[in-house]
């Protein structure tokens, strides 16, 4: 969640660009003089997670393109797949077979270790 200060910062001086899929929304300074460039932000929904920005909004927020996909968006190419944010630690979480977590060795799997016996 975000601090207080960066909620007032907001309200004062920030003008919103867009939001993305996952209702993260990104702001940009505004009465900023034009030889000045305005400063770029995000205001993360839940929890704040890098992960959670996609591409094409990562871009906008470190100046590799300067209009805000809300307003130009960028071109999907076919190779492209669909943005997921960092799923390590949750339920959704990539577990192999023979993790951990499963509860029970899968039958045809050797263990995964064998005890020392002196």
């Amino acid at each position: 969640m975000a601090t207080i200060g960066m909620h007032l910062m907001t309200w004062l001086k920030g003008e919103l660009v867009g939001e993305d899929q996952f209702g993260n929304r990104y702001y940009r300074e505004k009465g900023t003089p034009s030889r000045n460039r305005p400063r770029r932000w995000t205001l993360f929904k839940g929890k704040t997670e890098a992960s959670k920005t996609p591409p094409e909004w990562h871009a906008w927020l470190h100046r590799m393109i300067d209009e805000p996909p809300s307003e130009k968006p960028l071109e999907a190419k076919p190779w492209q797949q669909p943005h997921l944010p960092n799923l390590t630690g949750t339920d959704a979480a990539y577990r192999p077979p023979g993790d951990l977590t499963h509860g029970e060795h899968p039958e045809g799997m050797p263990p995964s270790y064998e005890a020392w016996r002196p």
